[in-house]
């Protein structure tokens, strides 16, 4: 049960979408909340994609609500971080495929956990950023890692150190968002791409997601020590044996999953 959350199935496709008006500013319910989601679909067989989004027309999130860490004491600071990192731990984990789908104000941690996903769809009026340098914070939802991963060094302490609002099309253009598309074609593309995901081989998809997050991080020798585990353990699978005979057969595959 969520209460700033509205956490959906729709064709195999599972929603996480910030419901907490007007603005989706995060306390520390809902802060607690996001991981609770993403575990009851991750741990659901029905679900095979995950996208966050936001249940609100003009706010995607604005990340902390700052009154939170008014009377904050070093304590509470250390917890909420921790929150957050092992919000973005288990979404690198997740076995199976992040989307997002960000539309109206994007800024702070809300923006933050969606850098963690595998690809973003941004509407074309969307304004995103990290403006943490204002109130003399630093992004702790995993972005200054993300950020780095994601843009290069040069393009994430710039995008941190000015802490302006960008436009979809500027944001595309360095690429912290994958599509842009029209705010009112936004949520129909995100699910019709997450459905076509839903349709792939679970395991296959899997074994890509794990050696793509986990190897970019490593030297290149261990990242191939992983691609050869998920190799050989992917070719033992029906699906595997399915994928080959369909091919050669000239035929649809049948998944088992």
């Amino acid at each position: 049960m969520t209460d700033f959350l509205r956490v959906t199935v729709h064709d195999r496709v599972g929603w996480i979408e910030y419901d907490r008006p007007p603005v989706n500013a995060f306390h520390w319910e809902m802060l607690r909340e996001v991981p609770d989601a993403l575990q009851r679909h991750l741990t659901d067989p029905a679900v095979r994609v995950v996208v966050f989004a936001s249940a609100l027309d003009a706010h995607f999130s604005v990340g902390a609500d700052l009154r939170v860490f008014s009377d904050m004491d070093d304590e509470g600071m250390r917890r909420w971080v921790d929150v957050c990192h092992d919000l973005v731990r288990r979404m690198r984990a997740s076995p199976k495929p992040l989307l997002a789908a960000i539309h109206g104000t994007a800024v702070g941690g809300g923006l933050e956990m969606v850098l963690h996903c595998d690809v973003r769809f941004a509407a074309s009026t969307a304004r995103l950023g990290q403006p943490e340098i204002d109130i003399g914070f630093i992004p702790p939802v995993g972005a200054t890692q993300a950020l780095a991963r994601l843009l290069g060094r040069a393009r994430a302490l710039r995008l941190l150190y000015d802490g302006t609002l960008l436009s979809a099309e500027e944001v595309h253009a360095i690429g912290l968002v994958d599509v842009v598309v029209g705010a009112e074609r936004l949520r129909g593309e995100v699910q019709s791409y997450a459905e076509g995901l839903a349709r792939k081989p679970a395991r296959a998809l899997a074994a890509i997601r794990r050696c793509i997050t986990e190897g970019v991080d490593l030297p290149f020798e261990e990242g191939l020590t992983i691609e050869r585990e998920e190799a050989v353990a992917l070719g033992a699978t029906a699906d595997f044996r399915e994928g080959l005979d369909a091919f050669l057969g000239r035929r649809p595959p049948v998944w088992s999953d």
